[in-house]
């Protein structure tokens, strides 16, 4: 098991809006890619201290070595170099086409002609570095663009889009379009009706236009269940699902364009204009974090977001862990959500949280059915919940460690219902029935991962001080490159989720 390949990174921009919107992406060099951010921490004695994140460009310069090449622009450079090096990071201009910043008619902005426009750049980065294709990163919109050249570019030309995309990483993306919780979808309807800025890119009709094959497209439009949200994996020219990871953020409030009424407007369960539930590709990887759509704490000039990148670009573990066996109390008045939080050792930050405060816990009703082929380790019947799945590099483990260590706080909580309204006669705001903190041990012998587990509520002393068991967890799976094991929860655990339920631990090389 080795590091994942360096491909060149390809950057794809979100939503510019007007033509005045555009003029100023376009005086951008990086379009945007080089914002980075400043946030104030509580440091000792209440003293606060400033945290500055330098930008997603250049942090993949200074920690993975990639080249930022530009000779009088990047267009340039590729026109007058024969080749190039594959660790390199390249802007799709795709905007410039369409200011009217140069003197010359401005060309108008049409998605499909941008993921064209992506596929000749993909091409020249391949022929000129001799990688086997991309890493796409997209912001916004920008994911809609990757998504035309994946579904649909590609296939109507008859090539298959692993062999030019390697992985493919979103921010924010509304991959299921954008919605408002306001005006019952009169503000949709005008939206597509008009086209007003070419918004109605984030419609239906639209996406239906941009993300279907000629061989698949009804010219009377989308069928009553498409969901655009779906990367069908039943073609020829699927893209894998394993290879796409969304960013998912969960701050609406501090998204202030238009002065917040497009906050106010997608409403709370968002990032300030993405719904969560539109932010994802289902399937696919993802993480939350409490960043917004865009501007200081957004989610592209963020420490949370560039560690996902980093570690699913060039991780070398992937690890997997789900809550199984679990048999909550069956009670009409009573419903369960679980929280999650991830945090990485050496890291300023958690990579993964998924709260109600943040109005995206995972709901637990369902924990009696299981769908499809019960896991390893899971009896038939048994319910199986997904909790994180998260990257990991060895190379990036703290100095002098022999392990990579992280932690998996879980939280479980029940709501109480009387007439269908919330009860909150016996109810204490933010108090969880069960809470407590995995923390997880993944050695860096390839051959074995040798992963040791232990609750916090039975660790004496200091998480830093604490060392792993020496008696290891063992594989419960003999199949070469998989590793499985089920974590026995505390069993202050046992009166609310029984004495079945566990924690299914799964490592595999990734790369």
């Amino acid at each position: 098991m080795g590091p994942s390949p360096k491909l060149p990174v390809v950057y794809v921009r979100g939503y510019a809006g007007n033509t005045a919107g555009i003029d100023k992406a376009v005086t951008d060099p990086f379009y945007g890619f080089n914002e980075g951010s400043t946030h104030i921490r509580v440091g000792p004695d209440d003293v606060p201290g400033f945290y500055q994140f330098e930008s997603p460009l250049l942090r993949l310069h200074l920690d993975e070595g990639y080249q930022i090449l530009v000779d009088g622009g990047q267009d340039l450079y590729l026109a007058s170099h024969a080749t190039i090096e594959p660790d390199s990071i390249w802007i799709h201009r795709f905007y410039d086409a369409s200011a009217d910043t140069w003197g010359t008619s401005a060309r108008g902005f049409r998605l499909e002609t941008a993921a064209q426009d992506l596929l000749k750049l993909i091409e020249t980065l391949k022929e000129k570095s001799g990688a086997p294709g991309v890493h796409l990163v997209a912001h916004s919109m920008g994911g809609l663009v990757c998504r035309c050249l994946i579904q649909k570019v590609l296939p109507d030309l008859g090539l298959d889009p692993a062999d030019y995309v390697g992985k493919f990483f979103t921010y924010g993306t509304p991959h299921g379009g954008i919605s408002f919780d306001v005006g019952l979808g009169l503000l949709e309807r005008l939206r597509d009706i008009t086209g007003i800025n070419g918004a109605d890119v984030f419609g239906p009709e639209r996406m239906y236009e941009y993300l279907t094959p000629k061989a698949l497209f009804d010219p009377d439009g989308p069928p009553r269940a498409w969901d655009a949200r779906v990367m069908p994996q039943d073609g020829p020219f699927s893209f894998p699902l394993e290879r796409i990871f969304c960013l998912v953020g969960t701050d609406p409030t501090d998204y202030e364009v238009a002065y917040g009424l497009s906050a106010a407007a997608v409403g709370p369960r968002s990032d300030g204009l993405v719904q969560i539930d539109n932010a994802y590709v289902p399937g696919a990887y993802q993480a939350y974090v409490h960043r917004s759509h865009s501007g200081s704490y957004g989610l592209v000039n963020s420490e949370e977001g560039y560690q996902n990148l980093r570690r699913f670009l060039f991780g070398d573990r992937k690890t997997e862990a789900a809550l199984v066996g679990a048999r909550l109390p069956q009670r009409g008045d009573t419903t369960w959500q679980a929280e999650v939080r991830l945090s990485v050792r050496a890291l300023q930050i958690a990579t993964h949280e998924r709260t109600s405060a943040q109005w995206c816990p995972i709901q637990l009703q369902d924990t009696a059915a299981v769908s499809g082929t019960p896991p390893d380790g899971t009896a038939d019947g048994e319910a199986c919940v997904p909790l994180v799945t998260t990257f990991l590099n060895s190379g990036l483990r703290a100095g002098g460690s022999g392990t990579l260590r992280y932690a998996l706080h879980l939280r479980i909580l029940s709501l109480h219902r009387r007439d269908g309204l919330l009860s909150f006669n016996d109810h204490l705001e933010q108090v969880a029935d069960f809470d407590d903190i995995l923390i997880i041990d993944i050695g860096t012998d390839p051959a074995m991962p040798a992963i040791s587990a232990g609750w916090n509520s039975e660790i004496t002393g200091r998480i830093s001080d604490y060392v792993p068991d020496r008696r290891t967890l063992v594989d419960e799976n003999p199949a070469p490159g998989v590793w499985v094991n089920h974590v026995e929860l505390p069993a202050t655990a046992d009166p609310i989720l029984g004495k079945d339920a566990r924690i299914r631990l799964t490592v595999t090389p990734w790369n």
